[in-house]
């Protein structure tokens, strides 16, 4: 007998790795999966669990990273690290698990670092038990687990995915295969190899004093072989956990002093500032720098479509952020990952892999491909001087391929790019937002152009954006509304389309290539928290200008989320249930800053500060009844836009001045 492995949470609390290794944990300590040796795919924990099991006839073995028994948890970051820490305690056992779970840099290990504490007035004697079930590549098939006496060690293997598990001391049992119930009642077996997926390890303590520690590690190694699994396990415990965590801690702690310091000098926002530095890093592939959206949580889609890849407008805004943080070379490196996703004919498709291929996707998203030519151009104006020349020929061909295939977007009878998905990747239509793009796209590969020599292509260029531009201000402005439209020619179904025309609005039907009727409404009057960025951070129109004022305070009073505040993304949002997100309020501070505001903008920063969830991360969603975190943790886009707004609001024109001349806005955010 096994765990239910369909049972694997969809709310994280926390996450450790060192851009190999990924892993997401529970504020108990248990890590529910772990992907390696790249953080987008493969996933490979089945279930992992600790817990004692305390001498005596009868007694079954207490799984400590759980709330089962009584035990409780207090957790949170070592200070500026991604170190995780853990201490549990039950009023019903005299033993208390201090825990800390990391990923070293540079290696191929998980370090799960156990002190067990007497907190009796008696001798306890006690054994612990880890037990592990790797299912590589998240595969019910083809699994092994081997005992390796040699090495005192589990080898979990499948393919070219071997992971090898073993304690500083020597253990004390051990089951390979089907171990299970053998752990929970402490009468693990001694099996040597069989085809299962699961495993289990003993360590018996006897008569711990009161008020002693015992300390027992557990390394989790990885390799392609088990050969090379077994050298990295051999190699770490020959360091030892005290030399892997000074090196851990020294690594973070100096990784979080390499980047910019906060420009807001106010403790809770330095501190989550620094937070949003370290969990970046974690979602930024060592091998290829491409950055994932979050650590996937459901991996069968069961609620949505999945959120461990790269999509070009997440990344554009990460890699903004990143610039504004100091951290340079991790944007160099992720616009050379471009490079290996776009297409043949010059597009970047919504989302992709860690090497460049397709992911699953609902078909082109124009904003994606714009989004990454935007951010390479904010990316070459954080660059020192010396280093812009290299990076200019690094993406030129990719920025001529680019702008091109958008300008072949443009639809002759109203000038707007194509229709395609919008950014929540929820309606088809030539959306406002995403036409806001591909001016800002365009413009970019315009300023390229012209540092290339390519006067005519700049522009070229530049004159299709200011027609995308003229059109976003007069086709797409809903005057009565005093906001933008969300967009124009929005795809609906038949019955949509028919009760339209009925009460009068503006539609319109075709019939395609292979004879399907498709219905179109002239205009989509949603109101959406994207169309902030036809000014913040596209530059159609500068923050000052009216439409744009207009638009924020229609934003502002259609979506504040009554009660527990924050900002949801438009006004009929159901996607779990509708609630507010923080990339959305923190999108509202932005503006707000580059419009004089700064106190409003302030006032929207410290709702995002207050809604971190307990290990200090962001998540993509607040409940919007108990304002509790909801959904995606941590998603990297959230921690973009706050390092964003940070330092918008301390470069903030004065209470009340207009907002900086339009050219200047155009050149970054």
């Amino acid at each position: 007998m096994t765990p239910n492995l369909d049972k694997k949470p969809y709310l994280i609390d926390a996450v450790i790795g060192n851009s190999r290794f990924l892993a997401s944990l529970l504020k108990t300590g248990r890590l529910v999966r772990f992907w390696w040796p790249h953080v987008d795919f493969p996933q490979h924990a089945d279930t992992i669990r600790a817990g004692i099991r305390m001498a005596g006839p009868g007694e079954r073995t207490s799984w400590f990273d759980s709330a089962e028994d009584g035990w409780v948890h207090e957790s949170g970051y070592v200070p500026r690290t991604n170190v995780y820490a853990v201490r549990a305690s039950s009023p019903r056992y005299p033993v208390e698990a201090s825990t800390e779970l990391y990923a070293v840099p540079g290696e191929d290990v998980l370090v799960f670092d156990y002190k067990f504490a007497n907190t009796g007035d008696a001798p306890a004697s006690f054994s612990f038990f880890f037990y592990s079930s790797v299912a590589a590549t998240e595969s019910p098939f083809y699994h092994t687990t081997q005992f390796v006496p040699h090495a005192d060690a589990l080898v979990h293997y499948r393919h070219r995915y071997s992971f090898a598990v073993s304690g500083a001391n020597v253990c004390t049992k051990y089951q390979a295969c089907h171990a299970w119930e053998a752990a929970c009642s402490g009468e693990l077996n001694g099996d040597d190899v069989q085809m299962a997926p699961d495993g289990a390890l003993e360590w018996a303590f006897r008569d711990v004093a009161p008020g002693e520690t015992v300390r027992l590690t557990v390394y989790l190694a990885a390799g392609h072989r088990m050969e090379e699994s077994l050298t990295v396990l051999a190699q770490a415990k020959e360091a030892g956990v005290d030399s892997l965590r000074e090196r851990t801690v020294r690594y973070w702690r100096d990784f979080v002093d390499s980047a910019s310091p906060c420009p807001v000098d106010v403790p809770e926002v330095r501190e989550l500032y620094e937070r949003s530095v370290l969990a970046m890093k974690l979602m930024s592939d060592e091998q290829t720098g491409s950055i994932i959206a979050a650590p996937e949580f459901d991996e069968h889609f069961s609620r949505c479509g999945g959120y461990a890849y790269c999509w070009g407008r997440d990344a554009a805004f990460i890699t903004t952020a990143l610039d504004k943080a100091g951290l340079a070379d991790m944007s160099t490196r992720f616009y050379e990952w471009t490079l290996t996703a776009q297409d043949a004919d010059g597009a970047w498709q919504q989302r992709h892999y860690h090497d460049g291929t397709l992911a699953p996707n609902w078909g082109l998203q124009i904003d994606e491909g714009s989004s990454i030519l935007w951010g390479m151009y904010q990316h070459y104006l954080a660059l020192p001087e010396g280093e812009r020349g290299e990076f200019l020929t690094l993406v030129w061909d990719a920025v001529r391929r680019g702008a091109e295939f958008l300008v072949r977007s443009i639809e002759a009878e109203n000038g707007l790019p194509m229709a395609s998905r919008d950014l929540w990747e929820e309606r088809l239509g030539q959306h406002t937002y995403s036409s806001a793009a591909v001016f800002a796209g365009l413009q970019a590969a315009a300023s390229f152009a012209v540092l290339s020599g390519e006067a005519e292509l700049a522009g070229k260029w530049n004159g299709v954006a200011d027609t995308i531009a003229r059109q976003i201000t007069s086709l797409c402005w809903n005057e009565e509304k005093g906001v933008f439209y969300r967009g124009v020619n929005l795809s609906v179904d038949r019955k949509r389309y028919e009760e339209a025309a009925g009460a009068g609005l503006p539609v319109s039907s075709f019939v395609d290539a292979k004879g399907y009727d498709r219905y179109r409404l002239g205009f989509d009057p949603i109101v959406d928290v994207s169309l902030l960025g036809v000014s913040v951070p596209f530059a159609v129109v500068p923050p000052n200008d009216p439409q744009a004022v207009r638009t924020a305070d229609a934003v502002e009073k259609a979506l504040t989320v009554d009660g527990v505040g924050g900002i949801k993304r438009y006004e009929d949002d159901t996607y779990i249930g509708g609630n507010p997100w923080i990339l959305t309020t923190l999108w509202l501070a932005q503006y707000r800053a580059r419009n004089g505001q700064a106190a409003e903008a302030r006032r929207l920063l410290d709702w995002a500060v207050a809604h971190r969830n307990g290990a200090g991360l962001l998540p993509e969603q607040v409940d919007r009844h108990t304002g509790e975190t909801a959904w995606v943790v941590p998603l990297t886009w959230s921690h973009a836009m706050f390092i964003l707004a940070v330092h918008l609001i301390a470069e903030a024109p004065a209470e009340g001045s207009a907002a900086e001349a339009e050219g200047a806005v155009r050149t970054s955010i």
